[in-house]
């Protein structure tokens, strides 16, 4: 069992590899792809389970209905 007081190696690495400072433009651009990427889970969750899908739609309905600006 490792030490709980010494950093993990992969750590490490991982925060030597990558840049300090991410231009905005890789910043928007990795947030564009993780915002595709959910939209298609989200899809295939509604192709997989149709009536939790719209169950949850109508649940979303019903909360922005209610909601007051």
């Amino acid at each position: 069992m490792p030490d709980l007081e010494e950093p993990a190696d992969g750590a490490a690495e991982g925060a030597a590899r990558r840049p300090t400072r991410e231009t905005d433009a890789e910043r928007r651009r990795r947030r564009a792809q993780f915002l595709r990427e959910l939209g298609e889970a989200k899809a295939l969750r509604e192709r997989v389970q149709p009536r939790r899908a719209r169950a949850a739609r109508m649940r979303q309905q019903m909360r922005m209905r209610t909601f007051r600006w």
